[in-house]
Parts: structure tokens; sequence; C-alpha cells
């Protein structure tokens, strides 16, 4: 069989074999992207170089036994962190959608915040939605929430206590809402009627007429959801080169947006973590913390080792819930008494453990440092006794 034949299944076989006979430890999406390499470029005939080389470099990024991982981790992303900038900074291209980036958003993703500062979406298409204005638009329209007060405006006549809502055609069609809809949504209203008149005006009727009723009825009337999802206060429409129509939002909710038809789920995405944890599980929460910091690093031209990122975020995720670096999540739990008093709230700390007679064992970094003994990290980590030598 002539060696361009060879498929990417036939040359992870021939690798397999290879790495065995060699006693190499290679992992396996290492081992599959050089058998699409060698078969992309026809280079079967240098397989054993290739792998030989692969696990040269993968041998020289290894980390060294008792290396502090932690604490350089914690440098190579707090160090470059003193350099970046407090500001907000709207979204690459998209006219008026702020999305914080810089120092806050970096602090945003290690205290595992319940809601971002600034949630948005960057919602992708499939099929005919992509390609078609008209059909994106209606995509938008479900999705962008529409209050009663941006499509129609509100008139109260005190002396008769009656609220008059004068509906707005241009921006009603535009939103595809019928008058129908904005009546059935009016009638959810407890204690009211409405009543049609000419034109688009409606009349609402309060059951028991009093000055404050109508004051809060106006309210109440102003704010109604007519049409859209919770959480999401307004969408641009773009049109990206080789994309199609992508739907950006101001506002995030995860789990309704998924559930429309025409929406492409699999690439859909939002910068709120935990909603991402709750509708997709805690790998997909950390495979989103490590994306999210690393390109929040990048966008101020920081260039970070991912592989310490990788770290945080494995800490943040590893009970199966999305935790803060701080005193309620993984700082907070630490066992050593004396590593959680040196990171905040100290007196409290050492009094509680006192009262429950906590014993530390000495282990971590800190800890060491602040009792002036030898840190148990690279050649503290190995004892050696001198033994009498024999005669």
């Amino acid at each position: 069989m002539p060696k361009k034949d060879l498929s990417k299944e036939d040359v992870l076989k021939k690798i397999d074999s290879y790495v065995k006979k060699k006693n190499y430890v290679l992992p396996h999406s290492v081992r599959e992207e050089i058998a699409e390499r060698i078969v992309k470029e026809n280079l079967v005939d240098k397989l054993e170089k290739f792998v030989d080389k692969a696990f040269e470099q993968y041998s020289k990024n290894m980390i060294e036994p008792a290396e502090a991982c932690g604490i350089v981790a914690a440098q190579s992303i707090g160090e470059p962190g003193t350099q970046m900038t407090m500001r907000t900074f709207h979204y690459a291209g998209v006219a008026e959608i702020n999305v914080t980036l810089g120092l806050p958003r970096l602090i945003e993703i290690v205290d595992a915040r319940s809601t971002p500062s600034t949630p948005m979406m960057t919602i992708y298409l499939e099929g005919a939605y992509k390609v078609n204005a008209e059909m994106a638009q209606k995509i938008a329209n479900k999705i962008e929430m529409t209050r009663l007060q941006d499509i129609a405006s509100l008139e109260l006549d005190i002396e008769n206590l009656i609220v008059y809502v004068d509906l707005d055609e241009k921006s009603m069609s535009k939103r595809d809402i019928s008058k129908e809809d904005v009546i059935d949504k009016i009638k959810k209203i407890k204690k009211i009627k409405v009543e049609e008149t000419k034109g688009n005006r409606l009349k609402v009727i309060l059951e028991e007429p009093s000055y404050k009723g109508l004051l809060m009825i106006a309210e109440s009337l102003k704010k109604l959801k007519i049409k859209g999802i919770d959480g999401i206060e307004r969408v641009i429409i773009r049109n990206e080169p080789g994309e199609g129509y992508v739907i950006y939002t101001e506002g995030s909710n995860l789990e309704e947006v998924l559930k429309i038809e025409g929406v492409d789920s699999t690439r859909t995405r939002t910068n709120d973590i935990q909603a991402v944890a709750r509708v997709l599980g805690i790998e997909a929460a950390r495979n989103m913390i490590i994306e999210e910091a690393h390109n929040t690093l990048m966008e101020q031209g920081l260039y970070v080792d991912i592989r310490h990122i990788m770290l945080v975020a494995d800490i943040m995720t590893v009970d199966g819930t999305v935790r803060a670096i701080g005193r309620h999540g993984v700082s907070g739990e630490k066992s050593s008494v004396l590593s959680r008093a040196a990171f905040e709230i100290t007196v409290n700390h050492l009094l509680r453990a006192a009262r429950k007679g906590e014993v530390d064992q000495l282990k971590g970094v800190a800890e060491n440092i602040i009792v002036g003994q030898p840190i148990t990290v690279g050649t503290g980590a190995v004892k050696l006794a001198m033994g009498a030598r024999r005669k």
C-alpha cells in the first residue's frame, strides 16, 4: 500500500506501537496531533523522528517533582495583573455594547461572581437563519426584551382615573407584535379592565379607582413584558464575513436562548461562567474560565502561559462547583490555619482555630515561611540523613 494512502488511524497505531516500544509517555491528544500532521504533510517515513522530537519537547515542558506550581501560577498571573488597566471597553466592532475588560474582568472571573457586571452573549445562527436578514431579525425579536413603554406611550386621565395606552404601530411592526398580543398581556394584570377605542388607543380602567392605584398601575404598565427573554435588554445584528448574521446581546440568559429554533447551540457563547456551569456542566465552565482569563490577559498584551490559568481553573472547579479564589472559596477552605490567617481576617481565623483546638500540619508554603522553617518544595521536599561511615 502506498504511504500516502495511510489513514490517520493507521498512523496513530504506528505511533502508539513506537511509543510503547520506547517507553515514552505522551498524551493521546499529542499523539493525535502528530498523526494529523504526518498524514497532511505525507511524512510517514519520518514518523519516528517526529515522535522522538515531540517527546523531547514534552519532557522539557513537564513540571519538576516538588515544584511549587501554585506559587508560580499565582505570581505568573498576579504580576501581569499589576500592568492591567482599570477600564470598561466596548466590544470590538459592536457599537454601544459595553463589556468589562482588563483587571475588573479578571477579578470577576476569579471571584466566581454569580452574574458579570456587563453580561453579554454572542449568538450564532444556523441554516437559513444566518443568511436571511428577515429570519435573523425574527430571532432577534424573540430574544430582545420588549416592554410596553418601548412600543407605546401612556397618558393618565387623573380626572376620570383612567390610563390611555397609545400604541406605536411602527415600533410594533418592527418588533413583530400585534395589538392582540398587547391586550392579552395587559389583561394579566389584576384589578383592571382593558377596552379598545378607535385607532391604536387602549383604555385601561381600574376596578377600584384611586389616585394611588392609578399611579401604581401606570408604573406596572410601563414595565410590562410583552415579548422576549428575561435579562436580555438589547440586541444588535451584524453580518460577519464568513459567518453570516450574528446576534450580539446586552444581557444574558443562556438557558432560554438555546431553546430558540435557528440558534446554533454548539457555538453560542455567554460571558456568564455560572450560567455555563448550570446549563452545560462543570467541564464547560472550566474551559470557559481558561478562555475568558486568557483572552482578558491577551487583550491587554500580557502573555501568560495557559497552564498557569489552567491550574487556577482546575482548583476553582475541582469539587464540581465554581468556587471563588477568596476567603469564601478556595483560600478560606485551606486545611492550614496559618495559611488562612495569612490571607485575610487574621484574628478571626486564629481565635476560631484556638477555640476548636485545630492542629496545623505545616505542609504548605505560607505556613512554613511564617514559622521560619524550610518550605517543602524543591530541595526542601527531600530529607537526607547522613549515616556513620563504616570502616
